[in-house]
């Protein structure tokens, strides 16, 4: 091992190192004074606490201070240097042992919260086997490509996402999906990564790389959640702005009052911030696994602690509030227009778009068996519809409203307008046809809607979409939503967004491309499904199933974070100060008050475990 090595692990676990380091300097030194009645030699090891593990905790705290990092664990820097300074060895060495203890418990306490995320990945195979006409070789995952035929041999977790080719079985999802059930699986039925196989092989066929798979999203969780840390200590620095200058205030009161420094030194050691510096992450943390088991992928802790504080809700409106999977019902054609020639020549085009209505066309185009063409210098800027050249014609769908805006004139030309989805299609520039569409609300919706005000406060609820008035309004009355705004452009999402947020902070939900300038200025940007990077990477959270129990579901983890993390720290803070009130009176001297903060400290993080606990219930409203 390098001596780099050695660094970084020494590095990595100080904190558990300055712990142990100081639990055996104090043991020492209880049995040199108690055992042998040797208090001079006994003062050594408490020295040694100091210089090895006391020195550089302060240093660390001078340089936080040094760049106007403001810390509620200023509070242990003063008093491990008073102790010095007043010559109280053994309860300075007692702070060193609860800032460094508590340090080390919140690293454990967060792989304990991660524990089943850790397990998962310990599951997943190194390799897949792949099918190649009748023979099967072990491939690494690296190596798997979309369209790779793979078998799943019994009892295996599933290699990547994937579709199921041959064979009749089950596959237990429990650890993707929160739902402690066997999923039947068939041909045709869809795979998770992660997931592990039941009695009978099964052969898939990859639909995403081992790197864009459901696991690998979720152990990105992890790593992401670790990564971030240094932000979602907000609410502990918002309660340490008026908790810090409480306990100095009463550290120098009670020295002014007994004219003892000794009282200073017994208020801020029972006044170190423990349950503040590390429930509130430990808490985060735990919420953020319990998420990402129920397929929740939470990108920026803030949003845990932001959601329920939240009073306006905006929702795009397809793939939301609908199922986003639109069906064609109806095309009618230009005269002169042959309405085979037009879908075929509009659905090779769609092959290359992710707009939701995209993947109905080219539907349709299969069902119809119509011809395929190569489609070229696509173009689908978003709000300007799609373009490009098929088969030597240029092809552009756009909407009804900018197709009449610039060519006024064909309004007789097209049919009347209906309840549901549609698109113009102009070959050459000039109208071919219309397609009408219809998307169902989900069953859901009504239910999910009417619940968020009396249970999440949500009391302002807006409809924000592209789609025509007709078709918005129709949703909207089937779920329940009063404020509409239909056709919308992004630019015109966007003002919607940040004006409701200046009033109140918001939620935005939403899943098409078009929706991430909205998502990044909303308070909490939700991206429901995976149907776009862009969206996803532009949200805050990720709902990887498109189910509008998860959005519910990430509403109750966060309301039940705010809960326990705020239990853990005022609870913690309360005991706190009762102590510090002790102190102050002269009732508790600097050793005591410490062993009375690792007591405090022990009962903190215990509480903000719980946040990584799965409840027997995390939605309440009926799915009917």
């Amino acid at each position: 091992m390098t001596s780099i090595s050695i660094m970084h692990l020494f590095w990595k676990n100080r904190s558990s190192l300055i712990a142990g380091l100081s639990i055996i300097g104090i043991a020492l030194h209880l049995v040199w004074h108690f055992g042998y009645g040797d208090s001079e030699r006994a003062l050594y090891p408490l020295w040694g606490v100091l210089l090895l593990g006391g020195i550089p905790l302060v240093f660390e705290l001078a340089w936080k201070l040094v760049h106007r990092e403001f810390g509620s664990d200023l509070l242990a820097g003063i008093s491990i240097v008073t102790s010095i300074l007043l010559e109280e060895y053994l309860a300075g060495s007692l702070v060193v042992l609860m800032l460094s203890g508590g340090e080390a418990i919140e690293a454990y306490a967060i792989r304990s919260a991660s524990s089943a995320l850790r397990a998962l990945s310990k599951r997943m195979p190194a390799t897949a086997h792949k099918k190649v006409g009748h023979l099967i070789e072990d491939v690494e995952l690296e190596a798997i490509q979309v369209g790779d035929l793979l078998t799943v041999f019994p009892h295996e977790a599933c290699p990547v996402d994937g579709v199921v080719i041959e064979g009749h079985g089950v596959m237990d999802e429990s650890y993707l999906t929160g739902e402690p059930y066997l999923m039947q699986k068939s041909p045709g039925a869809h795979v998770l990564s992660g997931s592990i196989n039941g009695e009978t092989a099964l052969v898939i066929r990859a639909e995403r790389i081992a790197e864009d798979s459901r696991f690998a999203k979720i152990r990105q969780v992890i790593q992401a959640a670790e990564e971030k840390r240094p932000r979602i200590r907000r609410l502990a620095d918002r309660l340490g702005a008026w908790y810090t200058p409480l306990a100095l205030a009463l550290a120098i009161f009670g020295w002014a009052i007994s004219g003892d420094p000794i009282r200073f030194l017994a208020v801020l050691v029972v006044a170190t911030p423990c349950p503040l510096l590390i429930a509130i992450p430990v808490a985060i943390i735990g919420s953020i696994s319990l998420a990402a088991k129920r397929a929740i992928i939470i990108r920026d802790p803030s949003a845990l602690e932001m959601a329920d504080t939240c009073q306006t809700i905006i929702f795009d409106k397809t793939g939301t509030l609908t199922y986003g999977k639109p069906k064609l019902v109806g095309l009618f054609s230009a005269d002169g227009v042959e309405p085979s020639e037009v879908l075929a020549l509009t659905a090779s085009l769609e092959r290359l778009s992710k707009h939701p209505l995209a993947e109905a066309i080219v539907r349709a185009g299969t069902e119809r068996k119509v011809a395929q063409f190569e489609a070229e210098q696509m173009s689908e800027r978003p709000g300007e519809g799609l373009s490009g050249i098929v088969n030597g014609r240029q092809v552009r769908v756009t909407s009804r409203k900018k197709f009449l805006a610039t060519h006024p004139e064909a309004s007789p030309q097209l049919p009347p307008t209906s309840v549901g989805l549609e698109c113009v299609i102009l070959l050459d520039e000039q109208y071919a046809a219309t397609f009408q569409f219809r998307d169902a609300p989900r069953r859901d919706g009504r239910s999910f809607i009417s619940h968020l005000s009396p249970r999440h406060h949500l009391n302002r609820l807006l409809l924000v979409s592209g789609d025509r008035e007709s078709e918005v309004s129709y949703l909207a009355e089937q779920v329940g939503i009063e404020h509409v705004f239909a056709g919308q452009s992004p630019e015109e999402k966007l003002v919607i967004v940040n004006r409701e947020t200046t009033a109140s902070p918001t939620i935005f939900v939403g899943d098409g491309i078009n929706d991430a300038p909205a998502l990044l200025a909303a308070s909490v940007g939700i991206a429901f499904g995976q149907n776009s990077d862009v969206t996803t990477e532009a949200a805050d959270v990720v709902i990887l199933d498109s189910s509008l129990q998860k959005i519910d579901e990430f509403l109750h983890i966060s309301r039940r974070m705010r809960q326990i993390a705020l239990q853990s720290a005022l609870g913690g803070m309360a005991l706190s100060v009762l102590g510090m009130g002790f102190a102050v009176a002269g009732l508790l001297p600097p050793v005591w008050g410490a062993i009375l903060q690792e007591a405090i400290d022990v009962f903190a993080v215990l509480n903000a475990l719980r946040a990584a606990w799965a409840p027997k219930a995390l939605f309440d409203y009926s799915l009917d």
